[in-house]
């Protein structure tokens, strides 16, 4: 291979000078990343070369703050574009390799390494630098997906927490499922902001479709009762499964005498309807 060097010139220029022959040694030896650059930069305007020589010279030139923003920066559109971990993984590698092999180019003609010790001081900086690229891209992109995750699953116990007006005044809430300690404060904040928005006079809850409620739950969920008869609306239960009762008479919990339990919840609308008309 023929290579542009320059006597004086030092490792950056010397990449920069051969960025052609730099591009098509990091295109081989990483193979599976090169027959997915072209998909990668359409899917998200993220263009690999370009970042991989970015990269190569903020590690040459010792910049760690910049390396580190990019790196963030570099997790966070991988997130949020969904692109494959793998490829990401074996890209960097192949950065290194593709680094060192400049380096030894770059040292062969230059003779800027004199002795064993130097290299190792310059292969620990070296490998240190991409390492710590490596590290804070993961803990940033992981970072972007537990958030996206939490996110979602708040819009999905906020989509759970169904408030259905029924008339002007009579309000249902329909709980289906298992309700956790997450979802039970997220039916307390929505109740109470609902009862607020919409004025209700009274609000059914039907419980037919709970799979279960712990002790601590129906505690929680009795105080959101509470809260709702202290706002001036009334509470109807309706749906109480046997299987439940049983387990609260057991337990030896009991709600409020201002709470009202009906049977089913067909039978309650239509009698309620009818009280508010």
């Amino acid at each position: 291979m023929d290579w542009t060097f320059q006597k004086r010139s030092d490792i950056t220029l010397f990449i920069n000078n051969n960025k052609e022959s730099f591009e098509k040694r990091l295109l081989s030896e990483a193979v599976n990343v090169a027959s997915n650059i072209q998909q990668i930069l359409k899917n998200g305007n993220i263009n690999l070369l370009v970042n991989a020589q970015k990269l190569v010279f903020y590690i040459i030139q010792e910049k760690e703050h910049e390396l580190i923003e990019f790196a963030k920066q570099e997790g966070i559109i991988w997130a949020k574009h969904s692109l494959t971990l793998a490829f990401k993984l074996e890209w960097v590698q192949a950065i290194r390799r593709t680094l060192w092999h400049f380096l030894y180019e770059y040292n062969e003609k230059a003779a800027s390494i004199s002795n064993i010790d130097d290299f190792f001081v310059l292969e620990k900086k070296i490998n240190d630098q991409i390492d710590s690229f490596l590290n804070y891209f993961f803990l940033s992109y992981s970072n972007y997906k537990d958030e996206l995750i939490e996110t979602q699953r708040k819009t999905v116990e906020h989509l759970s927490v169904p408030i259905i007006p029924v008339s002007p005044t009579v309000a249902v809430l329909p709980l289906i499922g298992m309700v956790d300690s997450f979802r039970i404060s997220t039916i307390e904040e929505k109740v109470l902001l609902e009862i607020d928005r919409l004025k209700l006079h009274t609000l059914v809850i039907d419980l037919s479709g709970i799979i279960s409620m712990d002790e601590d739950i129906i505690d929680h969920f009795k105080r959101i009762i509470s809260g709702v008869t202290m706002m001036g609306s009334k509470v109807i239960l309706t749906g109480l499964r046997p299987d439940l009762v049983k387990y609260m008479v057991h337990t030896g919990i009991t709600f409020d005498n201002n709470v009202v339990t009906e049977g089913t919840l067909q039978q309650t609308i239509k009698k309620y309807l009818v009280i508010d008309q």
